[in-house]
């Protein structure tokens, strides 16, 4: 009889990190003889392609609903009872051997009613913690912020008007506790949390989720997709003319994301220098400086990877992160990283991968793109791939999923 893996993430989409993962991950267990199944917010992303089957969860209008609830309540997770309740009866129908969760925010379930289930069950659970919004009271990420009341119990949220927003209540304190309640609730040994990166992980043992059973597994990349590219093609698409091409890329540009840190740091190139920054919005654009090239986001992986090769350095100057794909990305493509030491985005960068500098130190940025830019591309490309080929391989990272699946059903 097949073994069958539920997994549950509130989108599908292949341009997001989390949709191609869940996907990625189905694709794997199906080639490896299990049934796989996605349960996902309909309200968000419609009907998908999906090699996987689906399990469509709420629609629009408990989508619309839980974002009143967030804007206005603070009940991010809170919402959506009866589109939970209807998961529920899918799961009981379905009967996974498995159910990996991965994101379970996202305006489209209500967490204690998943939970109060979970525990009730005999079924093995597995977490992967993309973000530190499981074990905070409202942020996502705190590092910016430099808050620490996660550690003991939230109130009066120095983010409440950041993602996910409240307008007019602080529920942070009572989140807290609801989180605490539901997260811990389930029997010893029943659910094993995944942290994308070792940081997390450190940073989990200091929450209340601290006694849980904890893997570490890094999220893995293709890399026949993200290669060195030889043709200077792209160069001429997008006029990049000068002779040192340094590139940063977000899929949302930000304050947190270094985009104040990359204005200071344009101001300082020299003339045959360039700094390419893709993800802008078109109104980001038209800010820029004439020594920045901007190109908006794009779903052509391929011009990205050209992009990357194109480029001597790849900076990310990111206030908070877990484990950047971005930096995967273009150590996969031969292009040595220069990286705050923030979260979990040094955990890719070696002395051949690249260097680490001090948060919002941008001389230090920009110097050590100067000292990789000395050394020339050949001495980092080949090791940079090597590297890549190593410990970023999405198939190699998801057979530890695997692996982990068949070590909790014995």
């Amino acid at each position: 009889m097949q073994k069958r893996l539920l997994q549950i993430n509130p989108v599908l989409r292949r341009n997001t990190s989390t949709g191609r993962i869940v996907q990625e991950i189905g694709e794997l267990a199906m080639a490896h003889g299990w049934e796989s199944y996605i349960a996902y917010s309909r309200g968000r992303d419609g009907m998908m392609p999906c090699k996987s089957q689906t399990v469509p969860v709420g629609g629009k209008m408990s989508v619309a609903w839980h974002g009143l609830m967030t804007r206005l309540l603070d009940r991010h997770g809170l919402a959506s009872e009866r589109a939970t309740h209807e998961l529920v009866e899918r799961i009981e129908d379905l009967q996974p051997d498995i159910i990996h969760l991965h994101n379970i925010h996202g305006y489209f379930l209500h967490y204690p009613t998943l939970f109060r289930y979970l525990a009730g069950i005999k079924t093995p659970v597995v977490w992967t913690i993309h973000d530190c919004w499981a074990y905070t009271g409202h942020c996502y990420y705190y590092s910016f912020a430099g808050c620490q009341k996660w550690k003991s119990g939230c109130g009066n949220c120095p983010q409440r008007r950041l993602f996910p927003t409240s307008w007019w209540k602080d529920r942070s304190a009572q989140n807290f506790a609801d989180k605490r309640a539901a997260f811990t609730s389930l029997p010893k040994g029943r659910l094993t949390v995944v942290p994308v990166s070792g940081w997390m992980k450190d940073e989990m043992l200091q929450s209340f989720m601290a006694d849980s059973r904890f893997k570490v597994i890094h999220n893995g990349i293709n890399l026949s997709v993200f290669l060195p590219y030889a043709d200077d093609e792209i160069r001429y698409k997008y006029h990049i003319y000068q002779e040192h091409v340094l590139i940063a890329v977000a899929s949302i540009w930000c304050r947190e994301k270094g985009w104040d840190d990359l204005m200071r740091l344009a101001a300082m190139l020299r003339k045959n220098e360039v700094l390419v920054m893709v993800g802008v919005t078109e109104e980001q654009r038209r800010q820029l400086p004439k020594n920045v090239v901007g190109i908006c986001r794009t779903d052509n992986v391929d011009e990205l990877a050209q992009l990357y090769s194109l480029a001597e350095v790849f900076l990310n100057p990111t206030w908070q992160d877990n484990y950047p794909t971005v930096n995967l990305e273009a150590i996969a493509c031969g292009t040595p990283v220069v990286t705050y030491h923030t979260g979990g985005s040094i955990e890719a960068v070696t002395s051949r991968t690249g260097m680490v500098v001090e948060q919002g130190d941008v001389e230090a940025m920009l110097e050590a793109a100067r000292t990789i830019i000395g050394r020339g591309k050949r001495f980092y490309q080949a090791p940079c791939r090597d590297y890549a080929l190593k410990h970023f391989d999405k198939d190699e990272r998801y057979t530890d999923y695997l692996r982990l699946y068949d070590r909790l059903l014995k």
